[in-house]
């Protein structure tokens, strides 16, 4: 699976993502749109606080990525090629 579709996977779960970044610098927000060489993500609470930056791929540390879990509160590793399986109630 390349980068892209693995980020695609990523961006599609929990809430909000937190990217650390190869230069140590972690992100935490929503990923607005992916491209085929790198992601906007936008951080921040409000429009006036907010940032949107767009993020190359080979500046993501992507053993080091995690969503919102908004089932058990909790932030996850994301592991690639593994998709969770939501349940209707």
């Amino acid at each position: 699976m390349d980068i892209g579709s693995q980020l695609v996977d990523f961006a599609e779960l929990g809430n909000q993502h937190r990217i650390q970044l190869k230069d140590g610098k972690m992100l935490q927000g929503w990923i607005m749109e992916i491209r085929e060489e790198d992601l906007l993500i936008s951080t921040g609470f409000s429009e006036k606080q907010g940032k949107d930056d767009w993020i190359r791929f080979d500046t993501i540390d992507l053993d080091q990525l995690e969503y919102w879990d908004t089932k058990q509160q909790v932030w996850t590793k994301f592991v690639p090629g593994v998709i969770e399986i939501f349940s209707i109630e």
